[in-house]
């Protein structure tokens, strides 16, 4: 079979809210997790300076702050922010429940452009878009 389909609400989430998938869709080099945060929820500050991961958090329902490297950045939904492996970060959750699609992956590995190959629209790429 050539993909792997899990549903995240089947996964128990880890400190709360974090519903990791990339084991489960047997992920080898993006990491995609769905938080489901409650009101005044946090996870703990940290990186990923040693596994060179950027990470790029989505925000998809709600309002929520993104501490990165003591900095705050008030996200609502929509707002989708990118953070590189070295820097510090963690979700605070407001008052009400939010919801952020996390996607991380090697930024070594990563290009962030493509190319308009075509007046209709369409594109290339070569290597992982991140």
């Amino acid at each position: 079979m050539s993909y792997t389909r899990v549903n995240y609400t089947d996964i128990k989430p880890i400190s709360g809210a974090m519903h990791t998938l990339s084991d489960p869709l047997d992920s080898k080099e993006v990491g995609v997790t769905i938080a489901r945060c409650e009101p005044d929820w946090r996870n703990r500050p940290h990186d990923h300076a040693d596994s060179d991961h950027e990470e790029i958090y989505i925000l998809m329902e709600g309002r929520a702050t993104v501490i990165v490297d003591d900095e705050s950045v008030e996200m609502e939904s929509g707002d989708a922010i990118r953070i590189s492996p070295e820097s510090t970060r963690q979700i605070r959750n407001g008052e009400t429940e939010s919801a952020f699609v996390l996607v991380s992956a090697p930024a070594s590995r990563c290009i962030s452009t493509a190319e308009t190959t075509d007046n209709d629209g369409s594109w290339t790429a070569d290597g992982f878009i991140g």
